[in-house]
């Protein structure tokens, strides 16, 4: 009897999730993962980096050498190597172990490593959070379904900001900081949305007035996309319950309560 699992059980561990070892083995990496990024962002402090910058580098290239074996390992273990590769989880597997690599040549991308958070997605398969699946289809769904709505909304929005950046450099002008139209656009997008950074302000009491006109205008602007929104994910929610409910197998009635025992025309249990 062999000591090493077969290619096959090998590749059942990695890529599956219906027993034991699998399980074990997705549980590991999310670790792995979590570890990698609680390194990088201790390693951004200025404080922990002065005194422990050697340890956090030895734990990152421990960790990223796990990361680059898994990755090696799930090509290996593909039957379809190549659609393995270009897959949506190949290709953050590689993004996850490539910062790494290129901070030997580059400085500070080793950071980029955060892209590994990516890889919680996998966690939806462990903790067996497939039943919000449907949830999740739905939303997908209301902005679908909002999306020209959307589109339209933001069209809006970027000619009121034209509009008001353009007057707010002829009213302004440079000597007040709107030094051109796009940095007068900068303004107008930082006060609509009610931000207000306060770095380029107006002087003149007519730009005081439109300034005024333009905050006023972002709180009724905020609700819009919201409103859209919800009402497009209340009609999508609709409809996917209606997809929901039973129809009797006698008498044929649709819309059946989903949680009914008992048809409500025929009395047909179902």
């Amino acid at each position: 009897m062999s000591l090493f699992p077969s290619k096959s059980r090998l590749a059942h561990i990695v890529f599956e999730h219906d027993d034991k070892a699998s399980k074990n083995f997705d549980l590991i990496i999310l670790v792995m993962i979590m570890a990698s990024l609680v390194v990088v962002i201790l390693d951004s402090e200025p404080s922990l980096y002065a005194k422990y910058h050697n340890e956090f580098l030895i734990l990152e290239w421990i960790l990223t050498g796990l990361f680059t074996v898994e990755y090696i390992g799930r090509i290996w273990l593909s039957k379809k190597k190549l659609g393995y590769i270009f897959s949506f989880y190949g290709i953050v597997d590689l993004l996850a172990i490539i910062p790494s690599y290129l901070s030997l040549f580059l400085v500070g991308t080793q950071f980029f490593v955060v892209i590994r958070a990516l890889r919680f997605l996998r966690v939806v398969r462990i903790l067996k959070l497939g039943r919000y699946m449907k949830e999740a289809e739905v939303l997908k769904t209301a902005l679908k379904s909002s999306r020209p709505k959307i589109q339209l909304f933001l069209g809006t929005v970027l000619t009121i900001v034209l509009i008001t950046g353009t007057l707010m450099f002829i009213v302004e002008g440079p000597e007040n900081g709107f030094t051109s139209i796009a940095m007068s656009m900068y303004w107008a997008i930082v006060t609509l949305t009610t931000v207000g950074f306060g770095d380029i302000t107006p002087n003149t009491p007519l730009g005081k007035l439109l300034a005024s006109i333009i905050m006023l205008l972002g709180y009724a602007i905020i609700a819009v996309p919201t409103g859209i929104v919800t009402s497009e994910l209340t009609m999508a929610n609709k409809e996917a319950l209606k997809k929901e409910r039973k129809t009797c197998r006698v008498c044929k009635t649709a819309n059946q309560d989903i949680d009914s025992i008992f048809c409500k025309s025929c009395g047909e249990r179902f």
